[in-house]
């Protein structure tokens, strides 16, 4: 099948590209033109995109699938169709899964049911067996078998000793360690400690346990000589350390969510558990200081940490219901509105958190928009006003704070494995 973009934008910072105004040409999936005015046959398939603007395919570095074993909040096939709809052509796959995804048989089983979707579905193992830190998976066996990181998430990695073998063992495979960071004797906790978890009398959860463990990371990173990757950071002290870290040298990088550079704790007055979290939505200043680390490069990327969770789940008294919201199909519309919109990143720097970054640091090639590649592109209307949906969504779940939220910037379609997503609608290409 021949396809026309016409009339579109392409940007690709990691290429040095910025075109104006021009056309693309796929033919079965693959880039063959880019000019201007390119002629039509009677068989192509014309998209007139004036004013979309074509970037490498977006990525987001961590997702939960929850399949195996809690296909009822999502699965492979939901979510990836959930990635593609909100405008990624890949994702990194958490190991929190029952049973936990520490064996090539599990990686398999998820890599199966991902083969056929536009979505590129990368695997991020278990550091550990079934995450309890106590003995190393089969990391070898694993890293044959396509896993791109390790991580324990959902809890840091157990003690010192282990992080260190586990950081160990990564070098060897040239592959980061992705980690939660929150000390283990002061989990537990609903809400940021503070005047809010005083005023709301729910357990609180420090902001220190964060630091802990960001310092021993960054310590034993640094011992090492071994990668690591700061999942979801929310605090000022956890960016702070981390750009001290970057500075001599540490191989240390970072994410955050879009909860967490947008929304703070007065969110939690209402008692709405839409906006629990782990870790917790912290203080304004914390806030203020992701976004100067966003600015700095202190936080390489944005990550959904898209979490599932039945409404029945999430209907339970607050201190019972599960952490966590689903992200896939706000992430690129709230970080256009929050970040671009509001004049604290350009959008090559979006496009570098978002697509190039990501790619990376779990060492998957970068997209190139020219002659002779696959495409793997996202469409963003940058000017697109809208309003958040969530009975839309492609996700299995709905536990979004942003319903009836209006933003302005989205992702509209989506090309990938020669596939399209266009219009609300899958075809081949």
């Amino acid at each position: 099948m021949k396809i026309i973009l016409k009339n579109i934008d392409l940007l690709n910072p990691y290429q040095k590209l910025n075109n104006k105004k021009i056309d693309l040409e796929i033919i079965d999936g693959i880039i063959t033109e880019i000019s201007k005015n390119i002629k039509a046959d009677e068989d192509v398939k014309i998209f007139d995109l004036d004013g979309v603007v074509a970037v490498p395919g977006l990525f987001d570095m961590h997702v939960h699938l929850r399949e195996p074993g809690r296909e009822d909040k999502e699965t492979v096939v939901s979510g990836c169709r959930s990635a593609a709809r909100g405008g990624f052509t890949g994702i990194g796959c958490m190991p929190n899964t029952t049973p936990t995804i520490d064996s090539a048989e599990v990686m398999s089983s998820i890599k199966q049911k991902a083969s056929d979707q536009l979505t590129n579905v990368y695997i991020i193992a278990a550091a550990t067996k079934n995450r309890k830190g106590e003995l190393l998976s089969s990391m070898f066996e694993l890293v044959e078998n396509g896993s791109v990181a390790f991580s324990d998430d959902g809890v840091a990695i157990k003690s010192a000793a282990i992080l260190k073998r586990v950081m160990e063992y990564s070098k060897m495979f040239d592959v980061p360690i992705i980690e939660h960071c929150e000390d283990e004797s002061l989990s537990g906790g609903v809400v940021n400690e503070g005047i809010i978890s005083t005023q709301l009398g729910l357990k609180p959860a420090p902001s220190i346990a964060e630091y802990l463990i960001i310092m021993r990371d960054i310590l034993m990173a640094e011992y090492t000589n071994c990668k690591v990757h700061i999942a979801h950071i929310s605090t000022k002290k956890g960016v702070q350390m981390v750009r001290d870290a970057k500075k001599i040298g540490i191989k240390i990088t970072a994410e955050v969510a879009p909860h967490h550079f947008i929304l703070d704790e007065t969110k939690l007055l209402t008692y709405d558990t839409n906006f629990k979290m782990n870790p917790p939505l912290r203080e304004k200043e914390d806030v203020e200081e992701i976004i100067r680390g966003l600015q700095d490069g202190t936080i390489d990327c944005i990550a959904s940490d898209h979490a599932p969770h039945t409404i029945e789940e999430k209907n339970l008294p607050f201190d019972q219901a599960p952490n966590g919201i689903i992200g896939l199909e706000t992430e690129v519309g709230l970080t256009l509105n929050e970040l671009y919109h509001k004049q604290i990143l350009s959008l090559e720097q979006i496009i570098e958190k978002l697509s190039i970054n990501p790619r990376l640091i779990l060492n998957i090639p970068v997209p190139q928009i020219k002659k002779g590649e696959l495409a793997n592109l996202t469409l963003l209307d940058i000017n697109k006003s809208w309003t958040v949906n969530i009975s839309e969504f492609f996700s299995k779940s709905v536990n979004s704070p942003y319903g009836g939220t209006k933003l302005k910037g989205n992702a509209i379609g989506v090309i990938n494995n020669k596939k399209m997503f266009i219009n609300n609608k899958f075809f081949n290409i």
